[in-house]
């Protein structure tokens, strides 16, 4: 397994003008003339990952694609990931295949919690989500989609209970033969049903500290 390097020492050590330091990983978004191209140019950067062993992570969207790269093994960015971006640039510069280095961006939800493995297990049954490692405390803040698609979520030590009501809710969008043993784990996880007035379009439920999540499906929407 590769050292995982800090963020800086990553930067030092890989000069990669294409690609930006994101939540323990790397990415970068190219734009190929044509979607014939985009998928060419997949292919080069899969033959290159396979000879590496080392797999990016790749979202295709018409003509531009999205690369992460991160070292899983080693929680977080190594060596590794460097060469396999360079490769990759040099890929795209010889496809003519341009880069958008300033678009990049990653999204985390963060909950602020009294008590954080009171409120967690709630937001893992009502995502489908996954816990990460627990910090070096042993408490887990953490949480991701096991798909490799869905917006990362955290959970913030609070010191007080706030006096006002949070004025943002969680929208999960789920399948309809999902939604109902999503709801019953949930229920199990420590929550509450605030409404199902609007069922089965959506469910309004409550985590133990009343940070709420509504589970939707397309039924019964008109």
């Amino acid at each position: 397994m590769a050292d995982r390097l800090s963020s800086a020492e990553f930067a030092r050590r890989h000069d990669l003008p294409d690609w930006r330091i994101l939540l323990q990983g790397i990415e970068a978004w190219f734009t190929a003339p044509s979607f014939v191209e985009a998928v060419a140019f997949i292919g080069e950067i899969a033959d290159a990952a396979e000879a590496a062993n080392h797999h990016p992570d790749l979202d295709l969207r018409y003509r531009r694609l999205h690369v992460r790269l991160s070292s899983h093994d080693a929680g977080g960015l190594t060596d590794r990931d460097g060469a396999l971006a360079a490769s990759a640039e040099i890929v795209a510069a010889a496809r003519g295949i341009s880069a958008e280095p300033l678009a990049s961006t990653r999204l985390e939800v963060c909950i602020d919690a009294l008590d954080v493995d009171a409120v967690r297990p709630f937001w893992r049954a009502a995502l489908g989500y996954e816990d990460d490692a627990p910090d070096d405390d042993g408490v887990v803040r953490s949480m991701h989609d096991p798909n490799g698609i869905g917006t990362a979520f955290w959970f913030q030590q609070m010191d007080a209970p706030r006096r006002q009501r949070n004025r943002i809710h969680i929208d999960i969008d789920v399948p309809n033969d999902v939604v109902d043993d999503r709801i019953q784990a949930a229920l199990a996880a420590g929550g509450t049903m605030v409404n199902d007035t609007w069922a089965r379009a959506f469910w309004v439920l409550a985590d133990p500290e009343g940070n709420e999540a509504c589970l939707c499906t397309w039924e019964d929407r008109g």
